[in-house]
Formats: C-alpha cells, sequence, structure tokens
C-alpha cells in the first residue's frame, strides 16, 4: 500500500467521516443531450432509463453512471457558457446520506436545497466548485435511486458491460490561481479527502494536486492556471472525468473503433499509461488512466 507523505496511516486505512464508497453517478447538464448522448454511447455507454418527471437520461457501462439533464432548474439563470455540456453534480456512495449530509453542513458546507417531486427521492447535496452539487447516495445496493426516480428504456440491456474494463478513476477540477490549498482543505473536513504525494502520480497529465478519496476508492485531481499563462479568468469547476482501464493501448483502440479521437502530439500523446481524447461539444473530454478496478459494491 501507498503511504501518504507525514502520514502513518495507509491511503486505505485513513479515516472516513462520511462513510464514502466511490462514486454512484456523475451528471452533465446540456442544452443539447442529444449530441451529448451521442458521445457518451461512442464511449461505450448506453442509454438505458428516462426520469420520470424531468429531462434526464441515465447512461451506463459497467460500474459507470452519467447522467445527462437537458432539464432547466426553475428560476436558474443561464451562465455565460450554458450553450456549452459542463458536469454539473457528482454523488458519492455513503453508509448513510443524511449523517453525510449534517456532517458536512457541520464543517462549513452550503446546503442545496431540495426540490424532490411526486415519486421522487431527495438527495441530499451541498454546492462544489462553481454551482455545481456534491450529492450523497445511501441507496446503490440491491436497491438504487434509479428504482424509484427512472423508468427503464423497454428492451435494453440495463447492465450493459464495460468497454475495454473502464470504469471511474476519479475527476479533474480547474481551480483558480493559488487555490489549490483552499480546496484541498474543503475535501479534507467535509468529505475526509487526503493530498497524495508528488511522487506519486497516475496517467500522462501528473500537473497539479491529487487527493485520494477515503479507501482510495478514487481520486480528485486539483490543476491551477500555468504560471506563465497571462490571460486567466479564474474559472473554476470540473473539468473531465478520468476513466481506469486495464489496458490503455487496447481501450484507446476499442474507441478509435468507435470514432473517438485522441491527442497525439509530441507533448502529449498516448502512453501505455494514459491518454487524453480530444474536446467534443467544446467542453467534453475523456482521461484515460492505467488503473485496473478495485473490487466494491455495486448497485
Amino acid at each position: 500500500m501507498e503511504m501518504i507523505s507525514g502520514l502513518e496511516q495507509p491511503i486505505a486505512e485513513l479515516p472516513n467521516p462520511i462513510g464514502i464508497g466511490g462514486i454512484e453517478y456523475v451528471e452533465y447538464a446540456t442544452p443539447a443531450p442529444q449530441a451529448l448522448g451521442h458521445v457518451l454511447e461512442n464511449m461505450g455507454f448506453r442509454p438505458i432509463a428516462r426520469h420520470r418527471s424531468r429531462e434526464i437520461l441515465l447512461y451506463r457501462q459497467g460500474t459507470l453512471n452519467v447522467l445527462v439533464n437537458g432539464h432547466a432548474s426553475p428560476g436558474k439563470r443561464p451562465e455565460p457558457s450554458s450553450e456549452d455540456p459542463r458536469l454539473s453534480a457528482i454523488a458519492f456512495r455513503v453508509h448513510d446520506a443524511r449523517a453525510a449530509y449534517a456532517h458536512a453542513l457541520s464543517n462549513g458546507a452550503w446546503e442545496v436545497p431540495e426540490h424532490a417531486e411526486v415519486m421522487e427521492l431527495n438527495i441530499p447535496g451541498i454546492h462544489g466548485p462553481a454551482g455545481t452539487h456534491l450529492n450523497f447516495v445511501d441507496r446503490w445496493r440491491d436497491f438504487s435511486i434509479y428504482d424509484i426516480d427512472f423508468v427503464p428504456i423497454p428492451g435494453v440491456d440495463r447492465n450493459p458491460p464495460a468497454l475495454a474494463g473502464m470504469h471511474l478513476f476519479g475527476v479533474v477540477q480547474d481551480v483558480g490561481r493559488d487555490r489549490t490549498d483552499d480546496w484541498v482543505e474543503f475535501y479534507r473536513r467535509l468529505l475526509g479527502f487526503r493530498r497524495l504525494p508528488e511522487e506519486q502520480r497516475f496517467g500522462i497529465l501528473p500537473n497539479g494536486t491529487l487527493l485520494g478519496s477515503p479507501g482510495a476508492a478514487f481520486f480528485i485531481q486539483l490543476v491551477e492556471p500555468h504560471p506563465s499563462t497571462v490571460l486567466y479568468d479564474e474559472a473554476e469547476g470540473f473539468n473531465r472525468i478520468g476513466l481506469g482501464v486495464p489496458d490503455v493501448p487496447v481501450a484507446v483502440a476499442a474507441l478509435r473503433h468507435n470514432g473517438i479521437e485522441f491527442y497525439e502530439l509530441p507533448e502529449l500523446h498516448t502512453e501505455p499509461q494514459g491518454a487524453l481524447t480530444r474536446n467534443y461539444l467544446r467542453t467534453v473530454s475523456f482521461e484515460l488512466v492505467k488503473h485496473d478496478e478495485r473490487p466494491e459494491g455495486t448497485r
């Protein structure tokens, strides 16, 4: 087991104040859900269910769940970048959603008001970067949130296999200049994350600061603008998701067969340790990282 510099505990034995067991889903908000759905299908995802009352489609492959949300929230003002898809929410699997929510609020989190419709679950959440939401889900084993909030699409496999063993490795978050320490403290205090040592790196984009969740179930990479960047709007938010695969070249070949393109430049190209897709719909990209999926509970 890897050790975190300055701590006596291995990553897998660090405290887990809210009982995090992984990520249940990531959510994209987009005014063009069909276009984003096409990209996801090329990445190996399949649409399996529709939300009962909102324009939200559930895509899945293996243990990965992605929500595509084309539903406009009542009273929410459009943002300057609202024409582009954006990662708008992450849902953490926890032992007790209400207890996790209470812990986060008691440590300074800002609550997200709940607006569940009839026959919908209340999923507690807090505010993340740039108006995104961090939600807490405790129904993910034998009985899941999808059994209540979603209606299966007739005739589709509800558990499509993962392409080339893909699974969720983590999320990349852009942070403002000199804001890394603030976000490290945010994730440490509210969710129990720990900063990994500088020498512990994954993939082909090692810049930034890497945080490990309790139990090393997944990772968050915090990336500040490069010091040489003069024009920078200090925008913060989730940039892309990282997908773990046991064999990067095999995964790249399978995705290329589906029409997905990768950056192949002298300074950024496919390697056995990782690869980066080109941007789709201007803001959507995926990073592949060599990583074997950890055994964990499933839906």
